[in-house]
This record gives C-alpha cells, structure tokens and sequence, in this order.
C-alpha cells in the first residue's frame, strides 16, 4: 500500500507562482511513476505531469510546458510541483499519483486557484 499525501494548495493572482507537494509514504520502493493531475470545475481529471521514476524522465501537458515543473526529492519520498506563470484556468484541485506494477493510488487532492 501506498498513501499520498498533498499540500500547498492556495489562492495567488495571475501571473504568480505555486507549489504543491505530494509526500508518500508506506511500500514507497514499489512505485515506478508519479505524477500529478488536475480537475477544474466542471471538467474531466486531467494529466498534468508524470514522471518515471527509475529513467527520471518526465511528460507533461502541453498547457503547462514551459511553466510547470515536476521534481521529486528522492530522500525524503516527496515530489512537487512548481507552477510559474498561473493562468486562471489553471484553477483546479490538484491531485497526487502513483503507479506501481499492481495498483494505481491517489492523494486527496489540494486546490489551487488563481484570480485574474
């Protein structure tokens, strides 16, 4: 079992920046990819970024490249997302995910939202 845990949601104006942060805890050395996705309101969850844990390699949405970046602490089992540049319609409860071999697991979500 894999629990994830999300912070740094909040409010901040356009233009401005955010973190989030997804701690993960229990059978961590189990988990081959992580990532974050996103659900507006009244929209689908959608991709956000991911990434491969053992190549480290990374995807991400096209409405985010360029001003998203997803990184992950190894040591401390965490992975965050750094938001530069927020649009509004970047506003959306941000949610925590993992992969391993057998299962798919999901944080809580932490919702971000930006004024205009």
């Amino acid at each position: 079992q894999v629990q994830l845990v999300e912070s740094g949601g909040g409010l901040v104006q356009a233009g401005g920046s955010l973190s989030v942060s997804c701690a993960a805890s229990g059978s961590t050395f189990s988990i081959n990819a992580m990532g974050w996705y996103r659900q507006g309101p009244g929209k689908q969850r959608e991709l956000v970024a991911t990434m491969n844990i053992l190549p480290g390699t990374t995807n991400y949405a096209d409405s985010v490249k360029g001003r998203f970046t997803i990184a992950r602490d190894k040591a401390k089992n965490t992975m965050y997302l750094q938001m530069n540049s927020l649009k509004p319609e970047d506003t959306a409860v941000y949610y925590c995910n993992a992969e391993t071999i057998f299962n798919t697991y999901w944080g809580q979500g932490t919702q971000v939202t930006v004024s205009s």
